[in-house]
């Protein structure tokens, strides 16, 4: 028989559980906390905050002034670096979301977007009027680069409400090259369709045939209608606020398959996604066993999470068969994980095994409010693990990678790395991995912020995260980031990039109604090395799938080529490795989607290599300042 007092505690323990799941806020079971391991500042801060001086003056606005409390303001933007002109220096990328118009503010329109171009030392030219996307006018949310006609160009995704844009990357003169780029709107002519509320996309090859493929996230079923905007959420039992997605059904994602010729397919249904189809549809799947098949018309017509509430996706390949999988993040229910099942080139086959594989639920067996998403070999496996930024009460996921070619399986292992004290109070959203002080381990970046106006557990503005890769053990050193990192913002969206080509990787972030920020790195780098590779696929192939080793001084690292990523956004697709202090590569190998491997030998540290596929001589990259 437990002591009187603990009794009373477990009762008001579980009446709390009961009240928080009958209003539909999101919950989890509590596990004990982890003790951080908090690095002291010393030395200069890591980042600097250059975004006043850079020339990028802009903010995301969500609308929330008109006061409809609608679930669309809750989500964000996010953003994109992309090479737009092939001057060796990346450009970013901006949407600006949306407000509400009419007499009823009830027109759901959008705010401009921005192109910055590069010009070098952190400073930026505002040059979306010259390139074509001044006329961008639905609420937009997130953005993804990248070449889908191999032309040798960089194209664009953006992605919001009831609008789903592509632009292609064109001359201004065909016959003048000289005159330089623009981007043109060919959305219709793809087959990219409206009336969608597309959140994160990822491009990726997943039918071998060479050309980037599509993956779009959709949200859930909120609009204006009748009986699909409520009205009376609150958090506290009377402050009215954004209801929680559980108020709402989500929306089936979409697959587009790239036809090489501009155009688009959509094989939702014939890639086997979680989406509504008829019986004979079902018996098409035929690379599904009558088991699978049966699991996914159960999950589809009979599961809480059906179709998903996505917000975030990456395309990475998890078992080493060179093949794209995509792992989607979803919004309180369960996560997906589709293993690509594709066996020749132009076929588009997957089975969802996020249950099967361990990575659809967090430690509890309990769906999590997940948001960014990214990959990284924290343990030195040769293996992406899998990361997820989720909802306050939450733990943030970590799922080790377990895989075999055969067998799908990851761990969740949050609380072994040291990464569970960074759950519970924060609502996370853009992430990824990158090696800040060329140590030789990628670190981590999380940026938070609240999805409620007036949340009553954890501010609505939040400290972003920070956090050391030590061994395959993670410490949080966010004092050490400078003042972005020890002011808390309304975060969403966050990018990773090379802006000035030094070795040294940036942070881009983009905020709610308050300025975007761009983070320079600063890190003391002296006396350790550093090698940048960019990956350039056999007639510019796509190269998502590509797997690539590096061996110094008995020491091996593993980075992906991935698609996707962060929060609704598109980071630097090339790689940098830090060396720590090792004098020589000793060996490094690609494996490319087709599973041909390739050795570079002889080449020099502190610089940036163009890596092709088939071609055994790396070529050197930019004009590097020796250290």
């Amino acid at each position: 028989m437990c002591k009187r007092s603990f009794c009373a505690r477990l009762a008001i323990v579980f009446a709390a559980s009961a009240l928080l799941a009958a209003c539909g806020c999101r919950t989890s079971i509590d596990t004990p906390p982890s003790v951080p391991e908090i690095e002291e500042p010393t030395g200069p801060p890591l980042f600097r905050d250059v975004t006043v001086d850079s020339g990028i003056n802009f903010t995301y606005r969500n609308g929330e002034e008109a006061e409809h409390f609608a679930i669309l303001e809750s989500l964000g933007g996010g953003l994109a670096v992309l090479d737009f002109d092939n001057d060796g220096s990346l450009d970013l990328f901006l949407p600006g979301g949306g407000f509400f118009d009419g007499p009823k503010k009830q027109q759901i329109k959008g705010y401009p977007c921005r192109l910055y171009r590069n010009l070098g030392g952190f400073r930026f030219e505002d040059v979306t009027a010259k390139m074509g996307l001044d006329k961008i006018d639905f609420y937009t949310h997130g953005a993804a680069a990248t070449d889908y006609d191999n032309d040798g160009w960089p194209d664009l995704l953006v992605t919001g409400w009831h609008h789903l844009a592509l632009f292609h990357n064109v001359p201004v003169d065909a016959k003048d090259p000289s005159k330089g780029r623009k981007f043109v709107e060919v959305s219709k002519e793809a087959g990219m369709p409206d009336g969608l509320w597309t959140t994160s996309a990822a491009w990726g090859d997943v039918d071998g045939d060479g050309y980037a493929d599509l993956y779009v996230c959709q949200y859930v079923d909120w609009s204006f209608e009748p009986g699909h905007h409520p009205l009376n959420c609150n958090y506290d039992g009377h402050t009215r606020d954004v209801c929680p997605p559980k108020n709402f059904k989500g929306l089936e994602h979409k697959l587009f398959r790239n036809l090489g010729n501009g155009k688009f397919e959509d094989v939702s249904k014939a890639a086997g996604l979680r989406v509504s189809r008829t019986e004979a549809e079902y018996e098409q799947l035929t690379w599904l066993s009558p088991r699978a098949r049966d699991r996914l018309k159960r999950d589809v017509s009979e599961s809480e999470t059906r179709y998903g509430k996505g917000l975030g996706v990456v395309m990475v390949d998890v078992n080493g068969d060179g093949k794209p999988d995509i792992y989607v993040a979803n919004d309180t229910v369960d996560n997906f994980l589709y293993i690509n099942r594709s066996t020749k080139p132009g076929e588009v086959r997957f089975e969802e095994m996020g249950m099967a594989s361990g990575t659809a639920r967090d430690d509890q067996g309990s769906p999590n409010g997940s948001m960014g998403v990214g990959v990284t070999d924290f343990n030195r496996s040769g293996k992406p693990s899998i990361w997820v930024a989720n909802y306050e009460n939450e733990l943030h996921a970590l799922y080790r990678n377990d895989s075999t070619k055969d067998r799908i399986v990851f761990t969740f292992y949050t609380a072994p790395v040291g990464l569970a004290v960074f759950g519970r109070k924060t609502v996370g959203w853009g992430t990824g991995f990158f090696d800040i002080e060329h140590r030789g381990a990628e670190d981590l970046f999380l940026f938070a912020g609240h999805a409620i106006r007036a949340p009553h557990q954890a501010p609505r503005a939040q400290l972003p995260i920070l956090a050391r890769n030590v061994n395959g053990k993670f410490k949080d050193i966010g004092k050490r980031g400078g003042s972005y990192f020890t002011s808390p913002h309304i975060a969403r969206g966050a990018v990773y990039a090379d802006f000035d080509n030094d070795g040294r990787v940036e942070i881009a972030a983009i905020n709610t109604n308050e300025p975007a920020a761009l983070l320079h790195n600063q890190a003391d780098t002296q006396g350790r090395h550093w090698i940048g590779l960019k990956l350039a696929g056999k007639d510019r192939r796509d190269v998502v799938g590509t797997r690539i080793v590096l061996e110094t001084a008995g020491i091996k690292q593993t980075r992906f080529a991935y698609g996707g990523g962060s929060y609704a956004s598109s980071s630097d697709r090339r790689f940098v490795f830090g060396l720590d202090d090792a004098k020589a590569i000793d060996r490094l190998t690609v494996i490319w989607p087709d599973q041909k491997e390739q050795t570079f030998p002889g080449l020099e540290l502190d610089r940036y290599y163009l890596l092709t596929q088939g071609n055994d001589k790396a070529e050197p990259l930019y004009r590097q300042t020796k250290k």
